[in-house]
This record gives structure tokens, sequence and C-alpha cells, in this order.
């Protein structure tokens, strides 16, 4: 590979976050593209959950940009055609343009031994941690990894406070909730099962917690939790992801490049924001 800066994401985050690690039943992970004339004197690499038009014009304004890691892929489904006139498709298409390639982690990131799960749990105080799903056969210093995770804490508290500590954590203005009758009548919360993102399929199949937490969940995932006396802490889907850019993400790439002695640089995207907004 003639583009060293893209070579180094490739092995840094295969030291991070295998993508053996990915779900891809239905995922899609890794290079998606590679840019065919590298960006010149490109040494930086940015960090953005969803690869919007916002987010590629501030990758091309930065001429030190030279690698998007976008942990959402912005290609998912299958192409027959790459057009301008396709809004998802013009993102990528101007990249190529611009010379800056495109990797996409994301279960591989949720599903690592510090991933994203892990970063989320953080917001929940002292705890031990268990995996939902563990990986078939991890790689050596992944053997916790696997899909979502169950918080025991070590501090029952109200659901309520719970709920706090997680916006608090996310520094939210908003979070949504749905409390159980058992939580309602005084019963502390104690394990919680975690799944960043669209958490449905993940959690609804866990009996032994008493809080799901998660991203987003449909009105009538919600309900069926509630009728299992399960309550529910909804972040908004990029909400449970995002912060795990800056505070795990970035430092773990800049101690590959020290790794490497080499002098790329990591920046966290400043357009990439939660699409949803509430109205007081």
């Amino acid at each position: 590979m003639a583009n060293p800066l893209l070579s180094f994401v490739l092995e840094a985050m295969n030291n991070i976050a295998p993508l053996s690690l990915a779900d891809n039943s239905w995922d899609n992970t890794g290079l998606l593209l590679e840019a065919p004339i590298p960006r010149e004197n490109a040494n930086g690499i940015l960090l953005t959950i969803d690869l919007t038009l916002d987010v590629v014009n501030e990758a091309i304004n930065n001429p030190n940009i030279g690698v998007i890691i976008s942990y959402h892929p912005p290609i998912f489904k299958s192409l027959k055609r790459l057009v301008l006139s396709n809004e998802k498709q013009k993102d990528v298409l101007l990249c190529a343009a611009k010379g800056i390639s495109i990797y996409s982690p994301h279960t591989s990131l949720d599903n690592c031994a510090e991933g994203v799960n892990n970063w989320l749990a953080q917001s929940l105080g002292n705890h031990q941690l268990e995996t939902i799903e563990p990986a078939v056969n991890p790689p050596e210093g992944q053997e916790t990894a696997g899909t979502g995770r169950i918080a025991n804490l070590e501090s029952p508290i109200s659901f309520l406070e719970l709920t706090k500590k997680v916006k608090e954590f996310l520094n939210l203005d908003y979070i949504r909730y749905a409390e159980a009758k058992g939580h309602k009548s005084g019963e502390p919360a104690k394990r919680i099962a975690i799944c960043v993102g669209s958490g449905s399929s993940v959690l609804l199949p866990v009996q032994n917690a008493d809080v799901y937490l998660t991203g987003e969940m449909s009105h009538h995932d919600v309900l069926f939790a509630l009728s299992n006396n399960k309550s529910v802490i909804l972040c908004e889907h990029t909400n449970s992801e995002r912060g795990y850019l800056e505070s795990v993400l970035k430092p773990k790439l800049i101690q590959e490049i020290a790794k490497k002695n080499c002098s790329y640089e990591v920046y966290v995207s400043k357009e990439d924001v939660d699409p949803y907004h509430c109205l007081h």
C-alpha cells in the first residue's frame, strides 16, 4: 500500500478493535474507500460518528486530513452505481476526489475489550462488568470482547439517580427513560444491560438485568421491557457513542502513533453532532 497514513490507520485500528470482532453478518466494517491518489502531505486522521456532508467539507477544508475514521459505515448496502445525485454516495465520491480514504470500525469498536460499550458503562459508577454474548476465539488481549455488557453495581441506587448519572456523564440536555413498576416502588437498580446505538436485539433477550441502557429502542420494545419489569434509559442513538471518540479512541490512536514514533495527528470532528433537538 503506497499510502503510509492509511497503512498506519489499518494497523492501529486492528490493534485497538480487530475486525474479527465485528458482526459482519449484517455490518460493513474496515477499509471502505481507498483514495486512488492520496492527498499530498496529509498526516491527519479525522474521527466522526457519521459521515455527513458537513463532516466531509470539514475534512476537505483541513489540508492535513488524509483518512476519515467514520464509526458508522457510509457504505452499507450493496451499490450498483456511484452518482453525485445520491447524497450518501456524494459524500464518498467527494472524499475520493480529494484523496481522502475512509475506514469504518462500527461493531468491532462496540465489541472490543475497551470499546464503546465499556465506555458507556463508566457512566454508572463502580461496577463489575460482564459480556452478554462473549466473542468466540477472540484475539489475544481481547478475552472480554463480545456483544453488549452487563454492569453489576457495587452500590445499587435508585433508578432515577442512575438515570441522572448517565445524563451527567454524557453531558446531555435531556434523556428519555421508562421506569418499571419495581423501580417505582423503591427497588434499587442493580444490574444494567448495555448496548450502544440501537440495542433492542441485544438487550431484550437479557432477563438477568433490571435496567436496559441504550441509544434508541422502539415504542413497542420499551413496552415489552416494562412488561418484564425492566426499566429503560434512552440516550438517543449517537449520544451513546460520540463521547468515545474524544475520551478513548483519540488517546488510543495517539498511543499507537507514539509506538511508531511518527508525526500523525488525530482530530475529532466538530461538525459531527446528534441530529435531534428537544423543544422545551
